[in-house]
This record gives C-alpha cells, structure tokens and sequence, in this order.
C-alpha cells in the first residue's frame, strides 16, 4: 500500500478481527464496574488547556512535553486529552455533581500524547478509567483497588503485582519537598538535565524519572510513608489493613508518586511482567483537583488501565477473543433465486441471538463453503432449487461433516436445540 494511506506514526487502524479483542476489555469494564455503583460518562477528546495544566501540574513530564495544543478560530488554547481525570472532573463540577454528593463514573477512550511510540505506548492510546468523588475515606481507596483487580481477573489478569505508596497531604508537602532536596542536592552532577531543573522547580518528579542514574539515586532515597506526618501515616495504614482484610496482596513501593501533580495519599500501580520494562498496566490514586473557576477542589479516588498495554498482557498469557469468534450458521444460496429466502432466514435466526453470515452474491458453492470453513460457522445451511420447492433445509454440521433436511418451519428450532439456545 502507498505510505499515504498508512495511519500517522504513534496511531493504528483497528479492524476485525482485532477489535474484538478491544470489546471483551470493554464489555467487562460495564459489568464489572456497575456491580460497584459505577456508571458511564462520556467526555469531548479536547478541553481548554487550562483544565490540564492547572490539575496535572505544569512542571509534569505530560505538560511539558507530551501535550498537543492548539489553538481554535476563536483564539482559546485547546488540547487533545492526554488523560481522563482532568475532563472527567471539569465534568462533573459542570454538572456540579462534585459539591459534596458522591459520584461515582466510569469511562473509555483515545487519550493523546506526544510520546515515541514503543511497545504498548502510542500517540493516541485508549483508556478505560474510573473516578469516586465525594467520599474521603481510606475505604473507598481499598474498594477501588478492589475494584481494579476485579476487572483484571474478569479479563484473565490474575498476576499483577500491586505497588503502593502514600504522598501525604498537601500539609506534608513542603516537609517531604525538603528532605528530598536535602538528599538529592549533593547526587545534582550525577542527575539528567531534567532532574536538575526538577531539583529547584518541583523535586517530586525526580521520583518519577526514567534515567537510570536518577532511578539509581531515587533507590536511596528518603522513604516517603517516613516524611509524611501522623494524619497521612494513619490513612495509609487503614488502606493497608483494608487490602490486608480482603486478602490482596501489595508491595509498599517508597518510590512510587506517580507523573501527575494532583495525586494526595494513596497512589498505586498495577505491573505485570508480559510488558517488559515498561510493565505498568494500570495505574491511580487520591487526588485533589483544582478547576478553572471552580473556588473548591474536587477530591476523589480513581485508576486508569491502558488498553493496548491490556491486549499485550493478555497476548502474552495466551488468549485471543479474535481466534475463538466465527458465526454460528453460514447460510449458503445456491442461485440469485435463493438469496432472498436465505436471508429471510439468516434474519429469523439473528432474532434468536444468533451469530449469521449469508451470502449475498449467489458465488459457486464451492466459493461459499470455503468462505463458511475459514470464517469458522459451525453450521452451514443450505436451500436451492430442490429445497426451496419441497419447503425444506439441508443443514450441514461441519465439524462431524453430516447432514439432514429439515422441514422450513423447523429449521430455527432445530439449531437453537443444536446450538444450546433458549427459547426467546
């Protein structure tokens, strides 16, 4: 194909049977996530950039360098999202569902930004995420947690390691900011440029550099759930001892502050090993997010998971929705004047729930058992002339290669009975 016609690098076309794949993320994500009062809520792809840049710190790797803006015909500075909390919490004040009622949403969707694509990273990558606003308790980090590993058992995650840290609150801040700088300052010759502007402008986000000689300064750093004062160490430990009671394993992670500026106590990470290095599949927290024009700061607690990450993962344990889906029934028609019956009778057994494939273009029937073997129908029905006249069915199942006439007006029944399909 001419380069043209190729998505733009960082980008992909997902197609059958690959987007199958993408459905069983997200038909999970609905099941699972309203069994714990969630409900969906849906977001435009960009917002004023001041949404971004107000609640996801402009000193983040994300607002410096990974964002794409724009401006409008209008003249405001709008930008592609490249996360979901942000648009999610301009939302709900819109909505003014943050005003100290509980809220609890789920969403999905293309995220974007300026990243070089790698393994499971794009410059637009989707989302599946959740956020719990207006309860402040230990607890809902623990059911939110809870929550997330859940979904990854339902989509056959099992094995993922939580990690888990505390930031604190903002009270403990300028405490920790201080140790940290105490520690860091004598190592500044050893750290990336980055790191070294961080050392003055925000010290935080040297705990999140990549740079092998940062990680390997980082590694000696002061102990974050050790800075943090009384309150924050007491709220930690009820989400430790919350994860204890339920039985789920996690791994205090010092280190571990996440990208994002808006995050206050609890962060967590969920990795697992079929990624590689870069072997996050989920990652959230507690926040507190400052909005333009909104006077009060809207708390709550949520994750997201990248979905590409997600398919990875599940790629490298085995499963692949896309191998194991094919129609049920392939309805052959043997002539122009079998097509129309064929697909009156492909429509009576769509009405039953079930999956059909007819052909349409009346090819040579050894042209449409080929196409009915590779799409995998595990029955083909066939009606030609000698059928159509004796109000009949020749149904063929193909595993066993055998085959009967049915009578017209049985045919449906007859490969529900055979299919395991209830009566509607």
């Amino acid at each position: 194909m001419p380069p043209e016609l190729e998505p733009v690098p960082g980008t992909a076309d997902i197609c059958v049977p690959e987007v199958d794949d993408w459905v069983v993320l997200e038909s999970a994500a609905r099941v699972v996530f309203a069994r714990y009062g969630y409900g969906e809520i849906r977001t435009p792809v960009f917002e004023r950039t001041d949404v971004f840049v107000r609640s996801i710190g402009d000193e983040t790797e994300v607002v410096q360098k990974e964002m794409y803006t724009f401006e409008d015909r209008g003249g405001r500075s709008l930008t592609l999202r490249p996360e979901g909390t942000a648009g999610v919490m301009r939302a709900i004040a819109n909505k003014g569902l943050g005003q100290g009622a509980e809220r609890r949403v789920f969403y999905m969707g293309p995220m974007f930004r300026g990243e070089r694509p790698a393994a499971g990273r794009r410059r637009q990558f989707h989302q599946i995420g959740v956020e719990a606003v207006g309860c402040c308790t230990p607890e809902v980090d623990v059911e939110c947690i809870a929550m997330l590993l859940h979904y990854l058992r339902e989509i056959g995650i099992a094995d993922g390691r939580v990690l888990l840290n505390t930031r604190g609150v903002a009270a403990d801040h300028e405490l920790v900011s201080a140790a940290l700088q105490a520690h860091f300052a004598p190592l500044k010759e050893r750290l990336c440029n980055d790191c070294q502007r961080r050392l003055e402008t925000n010290v935080w986000r040297i705990l999140d550099c990549k740079n092998e000689a940062c990680r390997e300064a980082v590694r000696a750093a002061p102990r974050m759930p050790d800075l943090v004062g009384p309150e924050s160490r007491e709220f930690f430990a009820r989400v430790c001892s919350g994860l204890d009671a339920l039985g789920l394993a996690y791994e205090v992670d010092p280190g571990l502050v996440r990208g994002l500026d808006y995050y206050e106590h609890t962060v967590f990470e969920v990795i697992h090993s079929g990624l590689g290095a870069q072997d996050a599949v989920a990652g959230g927290g507690r926040y507190r997010i400052g909005l333009p024009g909104v006077k009060t700061a809207i708390e709550g607690v949520g994750f997201a998971v990248g979905m590409e990450r997600l398919l990875l993962v599940r790629e490298s344990l085995g499963y692949r929705a896309a191998d194991e889906t094919g129609p049920d029934v392939f309805v052959a028609t043997p002539g122009v004047a079998a097509v129309i019956p064929g697909l009156v009778l492909a429509q009576d057994l769509r009405a039953r729930g079930l999956q059909v494939q007819v052909e349409l273009g009346a090819r040579s029937m050894k042209a449409q058992m080929r196409t009915a073997g590779k799409a995998g129908a595990a029955f083909v029905l066939i009606q030609g002339d000698a059928e159509l006249a004796e109000g009949s069915v020749t149904c063929k199942e193909m595993a066993s290669s055998t085959q009967q006439n049915v009578p017209r007006a049985e045919v449906v029944e007859w490969i529900c009975r055979r299919q395991g399909t209830e009566s509607s």
